[in-house]
């Protein structure tokens, strides 16, 4: 059972746009792919889905399980307020890089920013692929 994408100008987070299970996170993090700024790493994937995907990531060493649940909750609320502003077909995991947390308004402008740039650094990389002609040698000419 898929639940249908939600409707323009809807702000719900459903299911199917959580990352959930660890081989979900590990393929993120294989890709190797990320940006950061003072407040998150945005690690990303392509999913080949019409939608973002979301998984938070946050450690033990940010605090106990209320920090760190309350930094879930402001990070996932900050994304669910801009997805619209990101490219779709990713698979994100953010990564908190500080305990106290930042206000909603900071994360509304920093995480989009983030994933705008590492959408880019993932389509840069795929165009490189396809234009993998090999170069002629370089000659040097004699002097």
């Amino acid at each position: 059972m898929t639940e249908p994408t939600p409707e323009p100008g809807s702000f719900r987070f459903r299911r199917h746009e959580h990352l959930r299970r660890t081989a979900d996170f590990r393929l993120v993090y294989d890709r190797r792919r990320s940006v950061s700024d003072q407040w998150l790493i945005v690690y990303a994937r392509e999913n080949g889905l019409s939608h973002l995907r979301l998984g938070l990531s946050v450690s033990r060493k940010v605090g106990n399980a209320t920090v760190r649940n309350r930094l879930r909750r402001l990070y996932r609320e900050a994304f669910r307020l801009t997805r619209h502003e990101m490219p779709v077909g990713l698979d994100l995991v953010l990564i908190p890089r500080r305990s106290e947390p930042p206000t909603l308004e900071v994360l509304k402008q920093s995480l989009p920013r983030l994933v705008r740039s590492v959408a880019r650094k993932l389509a840069g990389e795929k165009k490189v692929e396809k234009d993998e002609t090999p170069a002629p040698p370089a000659v040097e000419e004699p002097a």
